[in-house]
């Protein structure tokens, strides 16, 4: 390696050695926080807590040129081939094209074609170099992984330009069966840009109806927004909720799979949910009622009037100044420019609405959940749609062609049968006071003997002219 490449090598290592350790530096951390430290920042940058302890101590004793590792050809063994460096750099180039390539098999591969003679050049050896220049096997599939998904932060310039919403595992509660004790789920839509909650509340279940519950309170709150982004769970991807949401006008997107840092805003979030759980269990709290009504006001009075650090690092970011104390989401929520779009109830009712099909029978009922529902007489054998609210299924509207909705009765077994229901006019049957098909034939049959007739007539007609001619 030339001078200028070494030097750069060396500069760029110490770099990335002193960004490791420099949390490690603070000297107001205690002994036990420095240890955790050290063990968090060896787990997420695949490095031993040893290796951090030298590099540290390096540091302390020379300053940034401690951590520069030493020129290869300095510490190079005499045992090493003269064309290590020619090796080394083939080794990468293999790496490179395969990152699951292991040193033993690259090793061999150099060997097999006469690069290096057998035995030379040592597993131990080549893999420290490796792991140095940033080629180990762990170091490759962090960064294929850090390829796959974003790490670079991003913050929407106006409110309900973007909502998140995500879900999360709450406390459990005795709200089962005999005072079972149930777990619950939270879910949640925030504001990307203001970090302000539109909507969130704890459920005894986390099925499909409880993220619509949640954007359709969010939206009849707050108005419409202009995308949603979530994860792919299967509540999130549903096609009734795509439907409902489009309804509206609402786009939707999804985190790419296993892309935790793409959801860093609902994380940290989470973060507050878990410092509220922990305050409610001190409380005893029984009942969901209960549990919502506490978390509504840890939100109001605590989360949304506390001053959020990412609102602080977003205007630092933008060059803009941050008032003293801070700023919090209610505040950045109210301060914000861009003008709410509220809509009407009643669409936004009727785009959360589930819609099914049914085939009335010859009694003029339809099947729902288990439970028969009274239609209309006329509507025997045609098959309805019928629309109703999860939250309140027992309430059915029944839709057909040229026909006003209407809500569908459930049946009532009494103790005598019902009348017969009357059929509606157009079914019903009408005396006749004469056979139309008798009077057609009749009248067709005269006009049959009319034209009979005039043939006679004519040939007749023909006869006598032709004994005159």
């Amino acid at each position: 390696m030339e001078s200028k490449e070494i030097q750069n090598w060396q500069d760029n290592a110490a770099l990335k050695r002193f960004q490791l350790i420099s949390p490690l530096l603070d000297e107001t951390l205690d002994r036990d926080k420095k240890i955790s430290l050290r063990k968090e920042i060896a787990e997420k940058n695949a490095i031993s807590e040893k290796s951090l302890r030298r590099y540290e101590s390096a540091y302390h004793k020379n300053g940034f040129a401690g951590l520069k590792p030493m020129d290869r050809t300095k510490r190079r063994s005499v045992k090493l081939p003269e064309n290590f460096d020619e090796l080394f750099t083939e080794a990468v180039i293999l790496k490179r094209e395969e990152p699951r390539r292991s040193v033993r098999q690259i090793i061999r591969i150099l060997e097999l074609e006469g690069r290096a003679e057998p035995g030379v050049l040592k597993r131990s050896t080549l893999q420290k170099h490796l792991f140095d220049a940033g080629f180990s096997v762990r170091q490759m599939q962090m960064y294929n992984d850090a390829r796959k998904s974003s790490s670079k932060r991003f913050c929407k310039e106006h409110r309900m330009q973007l909502v998140q919403a995500d879900i999360k595992y709450g406390p459990k509660l005795p709200i089962g069966k005999n005072g079972a004790y149930i777990r619950t789920y939270l879910s949640s839509a925030i504001d990307d840009h203001s970090r302000y909650l539109l909507h969130s509340k704890f459920y005894s279940s986390q099925e499909e109806e409880v993220i619509e519950d949640t954007f359709h309170m969010a939206v009849l709150k707050h108005g419409k927004w202009d995308t949603c982004y979530c994860d792919n769970g299967s509540q999130y991807i549903a096609v009734q909720l795509k439907r409902s949401l489009a309804m509206l006008g609402i786009d939707i997107r999804h985190a790419p799979l296993r892309s935790g840092k793409s959801k860093g805003k609902q994380e940290r979030f989470h973060q507050v949910v878990d410092a509220f759980i922990r305050e409610a269990k001190l409380k005893n709290i029984a009942t969901l009622e209960e549990l919502n009504r506490y978390w509504d006001i840890y939100l109001e009075e605590y989360y949304n009037k506390n001053p959020h650090e990412g609102i602080r690092e977003y205007y630092i970011s933008r060059n803009l100044r941050v008032p003293e104390n801070g700023i919090t989401p209610e505040q950045e929520w109210n301060s914000d420019s861009r003008p709410l779009k509220f809509l009407d109830p009643d669409l936004v009712a009727e785009a959360f609405l589930h819609h099914e099909e049914r085939l009335v029978d010859k009694g003029a009922c339809i099947s729902f959940r288990g439970r028969k529902y009274e239609t209309k007489p006329s509507l025997i054998g045609c098959t309805v749609t019928i629309s109703y609210d999860p939250k309140a299924p027992e309430i059915l509207k029944v839709s057909y062609p040229d026909m006003e909705p209407f809500d569908a009765v459930p049946l009532k077994i009494g103790a005598f049968c019902d009348k017969t229901p009357a059929l509606p006019l157009s079914m019903q049957p009408q005396k006749a006071e004469t056979s139309r098909l008798l009077d057609a034939l009749e009248k067709r049959h005269s006009g049959s003997t009319e034209r009979r007739a005039d043939a006679i007539s004519f040939g007749s007609f023909r006869k006598d002219g032709g004994h005159n001619v």
